[in-house]
């Protein structure tokens, strides 16, 4: 009686098998964003960290979507994701006069264009260099994910040069 009872739990095991791995198959694990995790000293971590706890659920009217690897120095909204990552290093643009700069609600940025049509945004002036990147698709919103941000980086990034 045993036999049976496990010979049929073979006999429908496959099948849910083969189920699961469609259905695991079917979903993309490319629409998880991903995104390098900076390394800065403590105290800018612990201004990271600060952000992380005021930035939106929304940003350009995205839901919240934190890349991968999970930190509280990374985050994301959407799909494609723009990202933010917090206490990256000063990108040397930054010492070029002729960069080109922008104003977003009080928050200073360094644009970056990139060969892939993306946009790299990195604050300026506060003690820790915040990096958004608004991949290609989104680019036709312009500037609208840091106008969401802005108020987050004012609050929890102070105004100052970062070490």
């Amino acid at each position: 009686m045993k036999f049976f009872r496990h010979r049929r739990r073979i006999l429908v095991g496959p099948p849910v098998l083969i189920l699961l791995i469609t259905a695991v198959g079917c979903s993309s694990a490319d629409d998880d964003a991903r995104a390098a995790v900076p390394s800065p000293g403590a105290k800018v971590v612990e201004l990271c960290r600060k952000l992380d706890k005021v930035l939106p659920e929304k940003a350009d009217g995205q839901d919240r979507r934190d890349p991968t690897p999970a930190s509280a120095l990374t985050a994301g909204w959407g799909n494609p994701a723009i990202i933010l990552r917090c206490g990256v290093p000063r990108p040397a643009e930054m010492s070029d006069p002729e960069a080109d700069g922008v104003e977003v609600n009080g928050v200073g940025w360094l644009l970056q264009k990139q060969g892939d049509g993306s946009f790299r945004f990195t604050s300026t002036l506060r003690k820790a260099y915040v990096e958004v990147t608004i991949p290609a698709k989104r680019t036709g919103d312009g500037m609208a994910p840091l106008v969401d941000l802005a108020p987050a980086i004012k609050k929890a990034v102070p105004v100052g040069i970062a070490d």
